[in-house]
């Protein structure tokens, strides 16, 4: 059975949250940004109440239509900072939220047990040699850094295999692993490394994968990560991202209801409305 850190995933596994803590002044979507002990603090307390099952923790945006590098000193510093604060208020797994092998070595050492690298450990060549180190729980992103072309679905699931081998050949159990398909990283253009080129409309790509989760999962549990996403402002002509949470909330329950074992999101109370009653819609009744 696979698991992130002592938490169960998938089979008849409830649906799980995975709350978002963003530590990046950049982030795009400013009112999950905390920064200060205090704010920290109180928002992990909150997100445990609400119902969330990790705390993925963000130390630089990778938005991709915004230039949001820092260096990974600031990105390091950030991140220890925020984890010291969560475990000292929380018992719940932290998955830290990079692809940069500096930063993730630093969260390990720090007793994080789960790394998110929206790469799927392909940006960052030193990324392997950490991960061989020390066989963390990993969530692995769809990406490549060059331009993908032909079908979408198909290009998604290939990335997924190739992320899995070198996760594989780092020897990270199987049950260790859970695939995330990059909601919002396919994009024809955009400002930082972080995203995959295609020459197709990124918006149908996004719905797609969505309307696809099952076919995509290659037996492994699968996260989706939808909330506040700018394909949702698009496809609503909502600009700012504060304004699109009925959206999140209606692309995450049909995502749940299409195969979603977890769903990370800045929206913990809704969303766990929302995952309950779609839970007892889906096919899988998922521990419920």
């Amino acid at each position: 059975m696979t698991k992130l850190g002592n938490v169960g995933i998938g089979g008849k596994n409830p649906v799980r949250i995975m709350g978002i803590l963003n530590t990046s002044p950049e982030s795009f979507y400013k009112k999950s940004v905390n920064v200060t002990k205090t704010n920290i603090k109180n928002t992990i307390k909150q997100m445990e109440n609400e119902g969330a099952d990790f705390i993925d923790v963000g130390g630089m945006s990778t938005a991709p239509y915004l230039p949001t590098i820092v260096s990974e000193k600031v990105e390091s510093k950030r991140i220890l900072n925020a984890i010291k604060i969560i475990q000292n208020v929380s018992n719940l797994p932290i998955s830290v939220d990079t692809c940069r092998a500096q930063v993730a070595r630093d969260a390990l050492e720090n007793g994080v047990e789960i790394i998110n690298d929206i790469s799927g450990l392909k940006y960052d060549r030193k990324m392997q040699q950490v991960i061989s180190e020390f066989t963390p729980y990993l969530i692995l992103c769809a990406y490549h850094p060059k331009t993908v072309f032909g079908n979408t679905i198909t290009a998604t699931k290939k990335l997924l295999r190739e992320s899995l081998k070198i996760a594989k050949n780092s020897d990270v159990s199987s049950e260790k692993i859970v695939l995330d398909p990059a909601i919002g990283f396919f994009r024809r253009t955009g400002q930082g490394p972080f995203f995959t080129k295609i020459k197709s409309d990124w918006i149908k790509r996004d719905l797609s994968i969505i309307k696809n989760l099952n076919s995509i999962k290659q037996n492994f549990p699968i996260l989706v990560s939808i909330s506040n996403k700018s394909f949702l402002g698009s496809i609503l002509g909502k600009e700012n991202p504060s304004d699109r949470l009925f959206g999140s909330i209606a692309a995450e329950t049909i995502s749940v209801i299409n195969g979603a074992d977890i769903i990370r999101t800045h929206n913990v109370k809704a969303t766990k409305d929302a995952i309950m009653i779609s839970s007892k819609l889906s096919k899988q009744h998922k521990g419920l």
